[in-house]
């Protein structure tokens, strides 16, 4: 007989708002928006303090700035919101050995085999978010459940610090009466689409059933849908090795133009997804690019790469590839540039070339030596001389001293 699932959602409660918070106690209670200002600025996240006024994640600053024009603003600290997720991570990890990160402040656990079911699985995670608390002085919802979607639906329901215990048996009482945008897959287009059938909530979803729902989405989608009404979800959690993709973007405050300075940002952002897939032991087999023009218009593209890789030459060569063949701006500059790699092998795997090329061995060579300066020192310490920035001139008009630059040579243009 298969063990009983006992699948933990573990969310962080506003977490880079709770941290500035944690760090400045004189924050409390009040609304606060971390985020940039202005026309282009985006909220990374507020406390709860600020979200009756209706600001939300992804919202853009000028409208926060408009609902909650009394809000404290925070441009935000990355690299302390990493070190205190990096700690909660190694929590997590006690735990369970399958920890699949959603983002920096949620993941899923897997305790099937380890607490006997729900009940104990709660009680696991009771003792979980004690911790966090403790150690970290932050709080943590968390969603008890049998299945992925269940789990992640539970640890919205009661935040903030909830811990919320959702069975199968409490999907038609907990789940139908919400409404259809809360099932995975349920965008703006399709919710129209189901709205127009009078379909609004979930319970609406399954009396409507399969013959109506495949007429407006089709056969997949109507399955899919109906499944998760049902709160039948048979994936798996996925610890952090079987990712399904490492990707790194960036938003300019200024659009880019040029294809030499738009180039440069691509393979800047190849550069970081190479390290990122060397640390994990990765190769790739498929490169994607996103660009968001200064209109909002976004294009995604992808390409199969011959060979798996690690390297930001071959990574880069074909998000140049794809940039150059398969966008057209028609004269508006970039917004947003990211690259990303996806379809993962272990580095190394598969049948050695009888005849190894010698520009990939030297690429990999010098990948070896900057990881392991990287490493010692600082990933900043190496970067392609194509990158580096005028340094700006002293007072005696001599040029301030730059960090050490080594050329890792990209393919020709």
């Amino acid at each position: 007989m298969p063990l009983p699932r006992v699948i933990l959602h573990v969310d962080m409660d506003a977490f880079y708002a709770a941290v500035e918070v944690r760090e400045n106690p004189a924050l409390a209670g009040k609304p606060l928006i971390i985020g940039h200002k202005g026309r282009r600025g985006v909220v990374a996240t507020c406390s709860y303090e600020a979200r009756p006024f209706g600001v939300r994640s992804a919202m853009p600053s000028i409208t926060a700035m408009r609902l909650c024009p009394q809000a404290v603003w925070l441009p935000g600290r990355m690299g302390l919101y990493l070190e205190v997720s990096r700690r909660i991570r190694k929590m997590l990890d006690d735990f369970t050995p399958l920890v699949e990160p959603l983002s920096i402040d949620e993941a899923f656990l897997d305790l099937t085999g380890i607490a006997a079911g729900l009940e104990e699985g709660a009680a696991a995670a009771r003792r979980l978010k004690q911790r966090i608390e403790k150690d970290e002085r932050l709080t943590a919802s968390v969603g008890v459940a049998p299945t992925k979607f269940l789990a992640k639906l539970a640890s919205d329901l009661e935040k903030p610090d909830g811990l919320v215990l959702f069975p199968l048996a409490d999907v038609p009482k907990r789940l139908w009466p919400l409404p259809v945008e809360r099932l995975w897959g349920v965008g703006p287009k399709s919710a129209e689409r189901l709205h127009a059938l009078g379909i609004r909530r979930v319970h609406d979803l399954v009396v409507a059933g399969e013959g109506r729902l495949q007429a407006a989405l089709g056969p997949a989608a109507a399955q899919h849908l109906l499944a998760l009404a049902r709160g039948d979800d048979p994936r798996a959690v996925i610890s952090e090795r079987d990712s399904k993709s490492i990707s790194e973007e960036r938003t300019f405050s200024v659009d880019k133009r040029g294809a030499e300075a738009i180039e440069a940002e691509l393979l800047d952002r190849s550069d970081g997804v190479a390290r990122a897939l060397r640390r994990e032991g990765l190769a790739a087999r498929t490169v994607h690019i996103k660009v968001r023009t200064g209109d909002f218009t976004t294009w995604t593209r992808a390409r199969t790469l011959p060979a798996p890789t690690c390297l930001a030459e071959e990574i880069y060569a074909a998000a140049r590839d794809l940039f150059r063949t398969r966008i057209r701006l028609g004269g508006l500059g970039v917004r947003l540039i990211g690259v990303g790699a996806s379809h993962f092998v272990p580095r190394g795997a598969g049948q050695a070339d009888l005849f190894p090329d010698a520009a990939r061995e030297r690429s990999a060579r010098v990948a070896r030596a900057t990881d392991a300066l990287g490493d010692k020192y600082g990933e900043a310490i190496v970067t392609r001389a194509r990158l580096v920035r005028p340094a700006p001139r002293g007072a005696d008009g001599a040029r301030a001293a730059a960090r050490p630059v080594v050329d890792r040579r990209h393919p020709p243009r």
